[in-house]
């Protein structure tokens, strides 16, 4: 299985709360104009816990690549407001995998399923 999914998990800074909602209009409109291979892309926002969740899905490594080269600069600005915890799941090729593990996530290889 090439397909590789990931979920984010954001705490959002006291005080940030607007600034990091008009950034993820801006990611949306990146991911959907510039990348082919993205298959879903959800974001999922409680304002009480000041918690985001972004639930992705990619092709394959070769396209996780691409939107990491695509939302970095907005991505730097999320992680300078929040707290990220990234888990990936699939079979990332050997580099995506560096690229993984070097973000701090945790990656779940597939195992079985549909």
């Amino acid at each position: 299985m090439k397909k590789i999914s990931a979920t984010g998990y954001f705490k959002i800074h006291k005080g940030k709360l607007d600034e990091f909602k008009q950034l993820i209009p801006e990611l949306i409109k990146a991911v959907k104009k510039n990348e082919r291979g993205a298959i879903h892309y959800e974001w999922y926002l409680n304002e009480e816990t000041m918690e985001c969740v972004v639930l992705e899905s990619y092709a394959d490594s070769d396209a996780v690549r691409a939107h990491a080269g695509n939302i970095g600069e907005s991505l730097q600005k999320l992680l300078g407001i929040s707290d990220l915890k990234l888990e990936t799941f699939g079979n990332p090729d050997p580099e995506l995998k560096n690229m993984i593990k070097d973000m701090g996530a945790k990656n779940y290889p597939f195992f079985a399923g549909l």
